[in-house]
């Protein structure tokens, strides 16, 4: 509130005391109306201030709730995604870890990108990663100043020492990946993890892009668990976990990925498509345990191998028989094929590797329209076995065969008994 001014002391005194007592009161009468006017300017600021702090607060409202209905919905959506997650639905486990994986920082020369793949009925995710090219290692290995010629004197580097150079850095790149991804699985919805290290060139035969595969490793996560990072040399910690290494990376060698990338799983089709009867792909449920059979020795036909399949009983636990005919390489392969539903348990894995050795074979392989456990990966570590999961054999018809398929197990569908995996 304005103050009024002190009011001037009467005049009681003096000459001319009528002309002093007119000016005296004129002074008041100048006092009142200051004091009048401050009064009305003091009302109208703190209306204005009212009106003000009325508008604020009605937008600091609007803004509050605005904020705590999107706070909500966020909560709400982490809550989705969390339950989403703990059932191991593909989308929300690849995205989770896409998150972990972008959380890395990397050196500007690190492009820090990658696809992943999960197949929830064997807790597998399939990791591709792109590493850098070779020419990342500096080709100079010093630089000497020689003062009589004012010249910088450079020492290049041998092409052994680049290679190792360049074998350390994508061997630490690809542990670093695979150890981000198990640290951060605190819910344990990943049991075996396939990594392909790719690099994007250019072939110098055709001037196209490629990108091969020059890295591919696959390991459980309780045997990546058991190294000690801090004291392993990555490239042997690689070769211990029974990855392949291109032998030429500077020459853009490929090599074969244990582990084939398939983003979209075709396993999966949506509802509409199934009930509309517009998907013509055949479902490989619907045949047969011949036909099956057949169908997997065709494949492997396509694929350059000379295959016989056995009699429907009395096989000996062998669908199918292939030889390769490669000299040195190749031999004899016993291939069974198993139409499951759930994943498929690590006795079958351990009944193929008997049959094979009963069979005098070189290699096993197992086919199912399922998938594997950690056991059964475990247990083909380090043998000449190879397990084919159903995303992988869809991926190998569509390639080799140019047949589209499907898998959709009928509704009453019960797996063999004797091969199924340990609950989870």
């Amino acid at each position: 509130m304005p103050t009024r001014e002190p009011y001037p002391s009467h005049p009681t005194k003096g000459w001319f005391l009528e002309s002093r007592i007119a000016s005296y009161r004129e002074r008041l009468n100048q006092i009142d109306e200051k004091y009048r006017q401050d009064c009305l300017t003091y009302r109208r600021k703190t209306e204005s201030r009212k009106q003000l702090l009325k508008k604020y607060k009605q937008d600091w409202q609007i803004t509050n709730n605005a904020l705590i209905r999107k706070t909500k919905s966020i909560n709400m959506a982490v809550d989705v995604f969390e339950q989403s997650f703990l059932r191991c639905e593909p989308e929300a486990v690849t995205q989770f870890f896409s998150f972990v994986l972008n959380s890395s920082r990397y050196p500007t020369w690190i492009a820090n990108q990658f696809r992943l793949q999960y197949n929830a009925s064997s807790h597998l995710l399939a990791v591709e990663l792109v590493l850098p090219n070779i020419e990342v290692i500096p080709a100079a290995k010093s630089y000497r100043y020689i003062r009589s010629t004012d010249s910088i004197r450079i020492t290049k580097q041998s092409k052994h020492a680049i290679r190792q150079l360049y074998t350390s850095i994508i061997s630490q790149i690809t542990l670093r990946a695979i150890y981000e991804i198990c640290s951060s699985d605190h819910r344990r919805t990943v049991d075996t993890i396939g990594l392909n290290g790719i690099v994007h060139s250019t072939d110098p035969a055709t001037g196209l892009a490629i990108s091969p595969c020059i890295l591919s490793v696959k390991t459980t996560v309780e045997d990546f668990n058991q190294l000690n990072l801090a004291e392993v040399e990555p490239d042997k910690c690689l070769k211990h976990l029974s990855a392949t290494v291109s032998s030429s990376p500077e020459e853009v060698q490929a090599v074969r990925p244990i582990i084939n990338m398939d983003m979209s799983d075709p396993r999966f089709v949506s509802e509409s498509d199934a009930l509309s009867g517009l998907d013509q792909r055949p479902n490989l449920m619907s045949l047969n345990p011949y036909e099956f059979e057949a169908l997997v020795q065709n494949l492997f036909s396509k694929m350059g191998l000379e295959t016989r399949q056995t009699r429907p009983s009395r096989d000996g636990g062998v669908d199918c028989v292939a030889f390769d005919p490669r000299p040195v390489l190749g031999g004899k392969i016993v291939i069974q094929a198993k139409r499951y539903k759930n994943t498929v348990g690590v006795a079958a894995v351990r009944d193929l590797y008997g049959t094979m050795q009963n069979e005098g074979a070189t290699k096993g392989i197992l086919v199912t329209t399922s998938g594997y456990g950690s056991a059964s990966y475990q247990f083909a570590k380090d043998k000449p076995l190879e397990l084919i999961d159903g995303t992988n054999l869809l991926w190998l018809l569509k390639t080799h065969a140019g047949v589209s398929a499907k898998i959709i197990p009928p509704d009453n569908w019960k797996d063999p008994i004797g091969y199924e995996e340990a609950p989870y």
